[in-house]
């Protein structure tokens, strides 16, 4: 029995896959229409896209387009291919903007956007491209059931550029960059005030501005200290109690001996 039952699914299988087969090199469009339709109510995605792939040019502007198209890229969304999915939902949005699908459509879109982006150490383009469209989602649909998931999206997307910013200016700061740190920290503060890593961005920051001060030529060298003794009392103020705190006021102390190391050579140079 067992073997029989193999015997038969097998041969199911194999039917199967010759009228696939035959009807992808067919010409008729009706075929391929209805066996499309048939693989994707069965949840053969992948399959089935590649008949969309094939008839959906005929469709454009009649009345089973709008379906068509839908399926199209929900075909690619299935089978994750999210970079096609994103491009064909948002074809469908703008072909069908007063679809009853569209609100879904731009959602999916939106997510199959997301999903591209990569993770934070890279090219954050897709990333980019995923806020816009997630924004555009929010802002046209502010009453949608998918408004959580939208807007908890969004936030992995800001937070992600976020770490990538801090990593940035810190890795600047590791390769001896002091003046590309600075200005990278300059930006992250404007960008991201209320920064989950404002502690260490501001320390990293002071860091940068110390080993500036006293790796500095004489004519520089009292600005520049000036300037990371007000780093570190930004950092001090606003956290008193800072996990940096020991080596932050060691520094301050080096900087301390700095200047006063600095106004005896120029006095000794006045004489």
């Amino acid at each position: 029995m067992k073997y029989t039952y193999l015997v038969v699914l097998f041969a199911f299988v194999l039917t199967s896959c010759s009228e696939y087969q035959k009807t992808l090199k067919d010409s008729d469009v009706k075929k391929k229409y209805e066996l499309a339709e048939k693989l994707y109510d069965e949840g053969d995605y992948k399959r089935a896209n590649r008949l969309f792939e094939q008839i959906v040019p005929q469709y454009v502007g009649k009345p089973q387009g709008e379906r068509l198209v839908y399926f199209f890229a929900n075909s690619y969304y299935q089978t994750g291919d999210y970079y096609l999915a994103a491009y064909q939902f948002e074809r469908f949005t703008k072909s069908y903007p007063r679809s009853d699908k569209a609100e879904e459509a731009a959602f999916l879109g939106a997510k199959s956007q997301y999903l591209t982006s990569p993770r934070y150490s890279l090219d954050q383009t897709e990333t980019n491209k995923a806020i816009d469209r997630l924004q555009i989602f929010i802002n046209t649909y502010p009453n949608s059931e998918y408004m959580d998931e939208a807007n908890k999206m969004a936030a992995d997307m800001r937070a992600k550029l976020e770490k990538k910013a801090f990593e940035i200016a810190k890795q600047y700061n590791r390769i001896s960059d002091y003046n590309a740190s600075i200005k990278s920290f300059e930006l992250f503060f404007k960008e991201f005030p209320g920064s989950v890593y404002k502690e260490d961005a501001l320390y990293y920051d002071y860091l940068a501005k110390y080993n500036l001060a006293v790796n500095s030529i004489p004519s520089k060298k009292e600005e520049r200290i000036n300037n990371a003794k007000a780093a570190y009392q930004k950092l001090i103020s606003e956290f008193e109690n800072t996990q940096y705190k020991s080596k932050a006021e060691k520094m301050d102390k080096d900087l301390d001996a700095e200047m006063i190391e600095l106004k005896q050579l120029i006095e000794q140079y006045s004489k």
